[in-house]
């Protein structure tokens, strides 16, 4: 058995394909433990840490930070026996990246005619052994490869014969070696390569690569941003001669759309135009609420506890699911399906955007399994380790916008729920107590909530109850439980 093994990207669930490498926690020649992690990669959920299969020493890292790989591909080789002695030669060609392909194997690749053009990545024809010839960065054809006509050999090295004499033949000029197209005009470049340079502008048929076989790699579209950035300055630098507003692509940021912030994209797009939206407002005197939090605080066996508004809007809006159960359910097409149990969505702000991990069957927690819940979810999504199943199965969600000073807003549902609250700031405003104007703390909340599910008085009830029961929690928790 092979002391190199291959570490190929695992399958992170919930149907991610792809991820990209943010960091190596490792390099070449490091010696690891078993499940020592050893890179942070991003997919479309989260950005998780991935433990080493082996242990042993690294002996390869394929791909460099910032690259895009697929689910499956392999990105580090370990050495499970580096005490042994050298790596045979044979093993250590087996744990390389692919072989580069000589010009010769090139030239032996067939294209098929414009009349049964084949797609990008399906480029090859059959070599010695049965397998498939492949170019730089693609894929062997799924279909059956057509060969190129046989020639007929021509002389070695005896020239031509001309009567009585042997003349040399005359020279063929040997073909380029850095020839940076492939048979038919494609650019050879990676999959990787071409997402980045589509995600920068850059017109991949206009760069000289650097690569295998005049390939082009990353470092020659990184190169082509840089230099046209470079060329811009001297004549930005140069005041215009008169006052006129400028404006063009070097007074532009391009950021790549992708991993957290691509799946927000895409789910908020999907649920805005799905789910026929309804939101409803309402503005509460939460002061007793406030003053719960304070003698709460005061408890011994609170005094190491994270306590915040957001605890109370947690245990509000779990109590009201209680007393309305279709709240919390899911628009199936030809049914509607209601939980029985209250996954608790709280969405987060992380450097890598939105995220919103939820706290699993909620509804059966104690108020301080709740307290240290919330804490644990919030600190595990600043320091960016949510994993995607933390954030997968969420029936209901709060969005907490009053940590940013916002008084409210009108939330899009996450997918597959039917309401979610938004949780304003909490204000010291002029209210009307017991017939007297007196200084208040208030908020307002906002419920966002599908109209197919929900009607206006479901959604109304839901909505006055949590509203309730933050006027004098301590009320509604004796009338409720």
């Amino acid at each position: 058995m092979s002391r190199i093994k291959e570490f190929n990207l695992p399958d992170l669930g919930e149907g991610l394909t792809e991820g990209e490498i943010l960091a190596w926690l490792v390099k070449v020649g490091d010696v690891i433990e078993l499940n020592q992690p050893i890179v942070e990669v991003e997919t479309a959920k989260a950005a998780v840490e991935i433990p080493a299969k082996w242990a042993g020493e690294v002996r390869s890292i394929f791909h460099p930070e910032g690259s895009t790989v697929e689910v499956g591909t392999p990105i580090i080789a370990i050495d499970t026996d580096p005490g042994a002695g050298p790596v045979p030669e044979s093993t250590t060609a087996a744990a390389s990246t692919l072989p580069t392909p000589s010009a010769a194997s090139l030239a032996a690749v067939q294209v098929a005619p414009s009349e049964g053009m084949v797609e990008p990545g399906l480029i090859g024809g059959v070599a010695p052994g049965g397998r498939t010839a492949v170019l730089v960065g693609y894929g062997p054809r799924n279909a059956p490869a057509k060969r190129r006509p046989r020639r007929s050999p021509a002389p070695a090295d005896h020239g031509v014969v001309a009567g009585d004499k042997n003349v040399p033949a005359p020279a063929k000029p040997a073909p380029p070696v850095h020839d940076r197209r492939s048979v038919g005009g494609a650019v050879l470049a990676k999959p990787p390569v071409r997402k980045l340079a589509k995600d920068l502008g850059v017109d991949l048929g206009a760069l000289v690569g650097s690569g295998p076989l005049g390939s082009i790699t990353r470092e020659d579209v990184q190169r082509a941003v840089a230099g046209s950035t470079v060329a811009a300055e001297p004549a930005a630098a140069t005041p215009p001669a008169t006052s006129a507003a400028s404006f063009g692509a070097d007074r532009e940021q391009r950021i790549p759309v992708k991993g957290v912030r691509r799946l927000t994209a895409e789910n908020m797009s999907r649920s805005a135009f799905t789910a026929p939206h309804v939101t409803e407002f309402l503005t509460v005197d939460v002061t007793r609420t406030m003053k719960a939090l304070d003698r709460l605080r005061e408890r011994r066996d609170w005094r190491d506890v994270r306590v915040s508004p957001l605890l109370l809007v947690a245990k509000a809006v779990l109590l009201a699911v209680r007393r309305h159960p279709m709240v919390n359910s899911t628009w199936a097409g030809d049914e509607i399906v209601v939980k029985e149990y209250v996954n608790l969505g709280i969405a987060a702000a992380t450097e890598r955007g939105l995220i919103v991990p939820n706290i699993k069957d909620a509804g059966r927690l104690t108020l301080r399994e709740l307290a240290d819940a919330l804490t644990g979810l919030v600190q595990t999504a600043k320091a960016g380790k949510t994993s995607p199943a933390d954030m997968s199965g969420g029936t209901l969600t709060i969005t907490n916008v009053g940590v940013f000073g916002v008084d409210t807003g009108t939330p899009i549902l996450p997918p597959g729920e039917s309401a979610i609250l938004a949780f304003g700031a909490v204000r010291e405003l002029p209210w009307v107590h017991k017939g007297k104007v007196k200084p208040r703390q208030v908020t307002t909340l906002g419920l966002s909530f599908d109209h197919r599910i929900i009607d206006g008085e479901l959604g109304s009830k839901f909505l006055r109850d949590i509203g309730d029961f933050l006027a004098d929690p301590e009320a509604a928790l004796l009338a409720w439980t």
